[in-house]
């Protein structure tokens, strides 16, 4: 019996900055960004929105879509982040604890977060298809949510984004199936980490490029030898995105676009373009950001039941995994572009100066209350403040 995503949604802060005016504050020009990077938006999270509050909205809105008997059958919620709040206690456990009376949510289920850079998500999810692979009936909430900063006037600070992407794991999806056969690549490496107790990462940017490529080309040629599968197999290709022209040059690296033009494989590059919509208006969201790119090619309409499509995961550190998934027949009742498109439509842009505002105030430590900080986030879910140690966040009902 098939495995895999029944329901896929995103959250994003309510907040952007436009990367032109970013550019021109920084002195560079425009294009860098837009075209050298591949981004256009970057979402801004201020100081009352985390990985918990982002990954509680998107687990909020799968579960809308979502039977009361598939909720009475939750028996795994894996969180996939970089972004702890916590140095113990699970972000998985605070989002339970958030959305269990309001959705009728089980407590007899398993909660716990999974960590390795990028790649968290991913792990979460395959972890959930394993669990109802061995469990049968039962169904699991996996959460990708991640604060992608820099800091101000840094290497990485184009490269910034925040968001979160929830799915619903069941029996006979309505979404995509997952093959449980992967490629998985692991290589002890240094190119992006953030030692304890530091806000944001140490990045050795060639290095981690280097790798990525390396790593997603050692995966394609380990799933092609085992599989018999060629490009020529799969609708589309999706990649993790730390910035959108990555997942290009990765791409590039198994088929150029005049090698896709010789062998009638246009539909490749031309896919992966609509598999970057939404991440060009987000920016980078960690664990989220392969799963933000399989929503966005979902949403542009291209794609049919039935069609295969590799997706390559990637966490500096560094593990890479190639997977194959299915599309569901009557998938597109299971997603609704129109409204993903407005809420993004409906964000606040922000000025440069209101940027660096924000962002300083959410990289300081959240301090009793978050109400008096710049551009409060009235999400349905919110951080107000820290007592004691203890995380205090606001639902819908207050």
């Amino acid at each position: 019996m098939p495995i895999g995503i029944d329901a896929l949604e995103i959250a994003t802060p309510g907040l952007y900055l436009p990367m032109t005016d970013l550019a021109l504050a920084r002195d560079v020009d425009p294009a860098k960004f837009h075209v050298g990077l591949g981004q256009d938006e970057m979402a801004v999270a201020p100081a009352t929105v985390d990985a918990v509050t982002l990954g509680a909205r998107a687990a909020a809105a799968v579960l809308e879509r979502t039977e009361q008997a598939d909720r009475d059958a939750l028996g795994l919620i894996v969180l996939g982040t970089e972004s702890g709040v916590d140095a113990s206690k699970a972000m998985a456990v605070m989002v339970h604890g958030l959305l269990a009376e309001e959705y009728s949510l089980p407590d007899a289920v398993r909660a716990f977060d999974l960590r390795e850079a990028c790649y968290g998500g991913t792990a979460g999810l395959l972890t959930a298809v394993d669990y109802v692979a061995a469990h049968p009936g039962r169904t699991a909430l996996v959460i990708a949510s991640d604060l992608a900063r820099y800091g101000l006037r840094t290497g990485g600070e184009p490269t910034q984004g925040a968001g979160a992407v929830a799915v619903l794991v069941r029996e006979d999806p309505r979404l995509l199936a997952i093959d449980p056969a992967t490629t998985a690549v692991t290589t002890d490496v240094y190119d992006f980490w953030r030692p304890e107790g530091e806000d944001v990462p140490r990045v050795d940017g060639k290095l981690s490029n280097e790798c990525y490529m390396e790593t997603f080309t050692r995966a394609w040629e380990a799933h092609v030898a085992a599989t018999g599968l060629d490009l020529a197999d799969y609708a589309a290709l999706c990649f993790h995105l730390p910035y959108t022209k990555m997942g290009r040059k990765a791409l590039a690296r198994v088929l150029t676009p005049e090698q896709a033009a010789e062998r009638g494989l246009t539909r490749i590059h031309e896919r992966y373009e609509e598999s970057i919509a939404y991440s060009r208006r987000i920016g980078n969201c960690y664990t989220a950001s392969l799963w933000l790119g399989v929503a966005s090619l979902l949403d542009a309409g291209s794609v049919a039941a039935g069609d295969r499509l590799a997706l390559f995961s990637y966490g500096s550190g560094a593990v890479g995994e190639l997977i194959t998934a299915a599309v569901a027949e009557g998938f597109e009742k299971r997603r609704d572009p129109a409204a993903q498109r407005a809420r993004l439509d409906a964000r606040t842009a922000l000025t440069v100066e209101e940027y660096e505002q924000v962002l300083t105030e959410s990289l300081a430590p959240a301090g009793e209350g978050t109400s008096g900080t710049a551009f409060v986030d009235d999400g349905p879910y919110s951080l107000t403040g820290v007592d004691g140690g203890i995380r205090r966040y606001r639902g819908p009902r207050g």
